[in-house]
């Protein structure tokens, strides 16, 4: 067993380490009730008791094990085994909200057939589904835990994962193709993990942390199954579905357990301003939530001032709010923001950085000033890595520059797996990623604009969607979360932009008047879509999926003479439209 955490050559050490001490992850069900306890000690005997039975099989070293990650213990036994036989663990996502059963099963077989899995792991729940998605496929194993009790236990001594060998495949939902397994080495994740603990966050042993987030996701299996382990403190969670019914339960979770470190895109925090009660206030105190990470592709300033407001009452301290910025690609994290400071708003002159990149810093005006752009410092970049601003031809370019934000260090994955095209695409010979990110520096400080892919350029203007959702969310009747912006290429040629809104009770002059918003604010015209709730798609993360947004548009669509979009009679006309 590893003596100090500078030891460790693998998650298993990890976990070895943190066995040594009486904490570990605590599960929640539906109504806040505790529903398993799992200390490490206890995962270390059933990862290594599961790690013996998987060796059963007589898999080569370093095959795939698909796990549905679910937010049960089932996932902790499962990973930790596959890293204790030598085998790499698969996280899959748990998410029925994707298109229904069959879509879902479809999207979990194209995962299982691109890594090449040799076992098959789901909870009770996913089990009909995960037989439905491995059909056809060679599979040594397919089954739930009391089918894979059964097995009996190999004799053979247990041969961790270490070093440079795989330490997970990572199915990343930022990709606007089919989602790409990013593999990560064991010393690479393990240098995020240490970087994550020791100079952002700086978690100690008096620390307790609570998630939401899903196991498939970076944000939830590196920064609350593994970072916890560095310094061995528990854990308590939440699943997304419970978050997503019931929100106010991660903060009673904060308050009942004195959470001190918690995170969220900043959808999560909006959902919780939204709908606390005034009753609550008497119910819950946040004074101990000391660090309340934030990361997105941009981070809405506005969603996170709102929660501080409607939270002050009950103890939440606005200095709390970190914002980072990281990817899977990275195993994590990228940059943190200082702690006890809350967010660094940086104000620059928006028709200025729309027309020729240059982020011009503006005296602070009031937030609803269309002439300003509102952008989230996400802070320093780590110590262990070097970055750069880029322009298209691979040129830094100066401070303050919208450029694409490359990063090389230590905790960059070896690439995509079983996928060298792809893998050249962002990754360069000497270490360099494209992280397909737009933003620029400040220092070593880094703000984050845009997602390079989801720019829409218009009249020569660089416009980033989240500008015209975040517009279209101040019109009465439209909730935040709820709109998505995209470009498409009519069919003669010339480009338009979309936002499509979710709307219950949408009048007839809700378009006319987000249209008119946008040409006030932007001076170009834009096509608005009104759908039902829950139409528009969403990654495994929870967040809208602009690409397949623009997809299901497109799919619906029809053009008349003047090239003006129609209600679709055929299907078959979406295809006459193509995505910028």
């Amino acid at each position: 067993m590893p003596r100090h955490r500078e030891a460790l050559e693998g998650l298993a050490d990890a976990l070895e380490f943190a066995a040594r001490w009486p904490t570990g992850y605590n599960f929640y069900g539906g109504s806040g009730e505790l529903t398993h306890v799992l200390p490490y000690a206890v995962l270390r005997e059933r990862a290594q008791s599961t790690a013996r039975r998987l060796n059963s099989l007589g898999l080569p070293r370093c095959a795939r094990v698909a796990i549905i990650a679910d937010t049960t213990p089932l996932f902790h036994c499962f990973f930790f085994a596959c890293q204790y036989a030598g085998l790499i663990p698969v996280p899959l996502p748990a998410a029925l909200q994707m298109g229904g059963g069959d879509a879902y099963a479809g999207q979990i077989r194209r995962m299982m057939r691109s890594c090449g899995a040799s076992v098959a792991i789901a909870p009770e729940g996913f089990l009909d589904l995960l037989n439905q998605a491995a059909q056809g496929l060679r599979l040594a194993f397919v089954g739930g835990e009391a089918d894979f009790a059964a097995l009996p236990e190999a004799d053979a001594p247990l041969r961790p994962l270490r070093g440079e060998e795989p330490a997970y495949l990572q199915y990343t939902s930022g990709s606007t193709r089919f989602p790409r397994g990013v593999e990560m080495s064991q010393s690479a994740v393990l240098a995020n993990l240490r970087e994550i603990v020791d100079v952002g966050v700086k978690i100690t042993g008096q620390d307790r942390m609570a998630s939401w987030l899903p196991f498939y996701h970076d944000m939830g299996l590196v920064g609350f199954v593994l970072v916890p382990l560095m310094p061995a403190v528990s854990v308590d969670y939440l699943s997304p579905r419970t978050f997503a019914m019931r929100p106010r339960l991660w903060l009673k979770l904060i308050s009942d357990n004195k959470g001190t470190v918690s995170s969220s895109p900043p959808s999560g925090y909006g959902l919780c301003a939204a709908r606390l009660r005034l009753s609550d206030q008497e119910r819950y105190d946040l004074s101990h939530w000391r660090v309340a990470c934030v990361g997105a592709e941009r981070i809405n300033p506005r969603l996170l001032e709102r929660f501080s407001q409607v939270l002050a009452p009950i103890g939440f301290n606005p200095k709390a709010f970190v914002a980072c910025y990281g990817m899977a690609e990275c195993g994590l994290a990228v940059s943190f923001a200082p702690l006890n400071q809350g967010v660094d708003v940086d104000p620059v002159d928006q028709e200025l950085v729309s027309t020729t990149g240059k982020a011009q810093p503006v005296s602070a005006p009031a937030s609803a000033d269309k002439d300003v752009l509102r952008l989230v410092d996400c802070g320093a970049v780590l110590p262990s890595y070097e970055f750069r601003i880029c322009d298209e031809n691979g040129r830094e370019i100066p401070e303050r520059c919208c450029g694409h934000i490359h990063v090389r260090g230590p905790s960059v994955m070896r690439g995509y797996f079983n996928d060298p095209e792809a893998t050249a695409e962002v990754l360069d010979a000497s270490g360099w990623l494209d992280t397909g990110d737009i933003g620029y520096r400040r220092g070593r400080r880094l703000v984050v604009t845009a997602r390079s892919r989801d720019v829409i350029i218009i009249n020569g203007r660089n416009i980033w969607p989240q500008d015209l959702e975040h517009l279209a969310e101040t019109a009465p009747g439209v909730r935040t979360g709820t709109t998505t912006a995209f470009e498409v290429t009519l069919p003669d040629g010339e480009p338009m932009v979309v936002l499509v809104i979710e709307a219950k009770r949408a009048g007839e002059d809700l378009p006319k008047r987000i249209e008119s918003l946008v040409r006030a604010h932007f001076g170009i015209s834009c096509h608005v879509d009104i759908v039902p709730p829950r139409t528009l798609p969403r990654t495994s993360s929870g967040k809208l999926s602009r690409i397949t947004a623009c997809k299901g548009f497109l799919a619906r669509t029809e053009w008349d003479e003047e090239c003006r979009p129609a209600p679709l009679s055929e299907p078959s006309l979406g295809a006459r439209l193509s995505i910028a």
